[in-house]
């Protein structure tokens, strides 16, 4: 497997650029731009306009956990008690019912995702009343995956039964660091045995697709430690790992100000840390799929980079290719054909719209046609590095002369020899991959509308 030399063809222009702040791209348009335009009437249309023979895939949100690690950025509370969690678990059945009142038939549904939080900290009893719920208006396909995120350190063998009982078929572990230092400093102690351990009961158990999440750009990360991170990983051979950027926000994020900003590396070790984990990782088999993802080959994720249908969306890389994204739970978002909807992000907004019987839509954005052309050209290039600029345009009925704005912002980064174009198609150079946000960032007509923070781009 070749390792790409990033470092050597890394110059000061290029550096500069890395600490450019730009959106994940993981929507667009993007949060910072949705507006109260769109509310629990326009949904509720929305959704009845669904075409019934198409499925669906569904995400829950659970904004709980036991403890709110330091780095985490994450719409989550902490919590110790379960009283919370069974009244957040019975809204969110409610929802699930509001929802399915509103479709145009009992739905098929092809993914199902928790996230969080630590949705898994939910008591069995609420987790499986509200599969039960879902299971109950909504149909799911045999081949459905059923996926969600755990936190390795309460992961124990009554956990992984309910799990099994739910009908999971995927797990994605925070690991985030091996290294002591780098988890005192994030505030999240988890020794490798811990890990090893909720590896072994999930395969014991038949859950055999499972991701690591890891993270670079923590504090007190060095090469030599996210190497051992990733050499660790690699021997517990994960199907799917994610590789993040930490993004330090503490304007946002208040339990990050727990975080001493002087340990954080530097510019030039940030591009090390990544350069370091990439490379370490192909050298290990896994394939790159997109920004921040790596596969085996035999991964269907690898396959769909390969065929050139990997998609985007809020939970990052997915193969999940269903139109409609309904998203349940506080400060969750939906992706629909029409345009996205976000759930009220303070919990007690969201309990209390779920009793009164109505959606908790707090925002949102319809599409604009020219939102449409600039998704399809933004998704394809975070996804397979390269857009037919002509082609699409051509697909939506749009003169390519009306991305006049795009061509302007694309010259500078043309120049830098950050992509190329061959014919009417964009393509980011291998050594310049690291910089795909900055590229996608030219075709954001909004991107320079409001006072919008965003990390940066590498």
């Amino acid at each position: 497997m070749r390792r790409w030399d990033y470092g050597a063809s890394m110059n000061k222009e290029w550096k500069a650029l890395g600490t450019r702040a730009v959106p994940r791209y993981t929507s667009y348009p993007t949060a910072p731009h949705f507006g109260p335009d769109v509310d629990a009437a326009t949904v509720a249309g929305w959704l009845s306009d669904l075409q019934p023979q198409q499925p669906v895939s569904l995400y829950l949100h659970v904004p709980y956990c036991r403890t709110i690690c330091h780095y985490c950025g994450c719409h989550t509370k902490a919590s110790r008690r379960d009283g919370p969690l069974f009244a957040y678990a019975e809204s969110l059945a409610r929802e699930v019912d509001l929802v399915a009142d509103s479709l145009p038939h009992k739905m098929p549904v092809s993914h199902v995702h928790w996230g969080g939080g630590t949705p898994s900290i939910l008591p069995d009893e609420a987790f499986l009343s509200v599969v039960e719920r879902l299971k109950a208006r909504f149909s799911f396909l045999d081949d459905a995956e059923h996926a969600i995120e755990l936190d390795p350190r309460t992961v124990c063998p009554p956990l992984v039964e309910r799990l099994v009982k739910a009908g999971i078929n995927r797990v994605s572990l925070g690991v985030q660091d091996f290294d002591r230092k780098v988890q005192d400093a994030i505030g999240r102690l988890q020794p490798i045995r811990v890990v090893r351990g909720a590896v072994e009961l999930l395969r014991q158990a038949g859950i055999t697709d499972i991701n690591f999440d890891l993270m670079y750009g923590l504090p007190y990360q060095t090469a030599e430690t996210i190497r051992e991170t990733v050499s660790i990983t690699t021997d517990m051979a994960p199907g799917r790992i994610s590789v993040f950027g930490y993004a330090h926000v503490p304007w946002f994020k208040k339990n990050q100000q727990l975080i001493t900003e002087d340990a954080l590396p530097d510019t030039d070790m940030r591009f090390t840390l990544e350069e370091v984990t990439r490379s370490e990782l192909m050298a290990a088999g896994y394939e790159p799929i997109g920004l921040d993802h790596f596969a085996h080959p035999s991964d269907p994720m690898a396959i769909a980079h390969k065929d050139g249908i990997l998609k985007r969306n809020f939970q990052g890389y997915t193969t999940d290719n269903a139109e409609a994204l309904i998203a349940l739970g506080a400060s969750a978002i939906s992706k629909l054909p029409q345009g996205y909807a976000q759930n009220a992000p303070d919990i007690g907004g969201y309990m209390r719209s779920i009793e009164a019987g109505t959606l908790p839509i707090i925002k949102g954005k319809a599409f604009s046609h020219d939102d449409r052309l600039r998704g399809a050209l933004i998704e394809r290039i975070m996804t397979d590095f390269e857009a037919d600029v002509s082609s699409l345009c051509a697909a939506y009925d749009t003169p390519i002369a009306d991305l006049e704005d795009s061509f302007r912002q694309l010259d500078e980064l043309h120049r830098l020899g950050l992509f190329c174009w061959e014919g009417s198609v964009l393509k980011v150079k291998p050594e310049a991959r690291r910089f795909v946000r900055l590229v996608a960032s030219c075709f954001d007509a909004y991107l320079h509308q409001g006072a919008a923070r965003h990390s940066v781009a590498v």
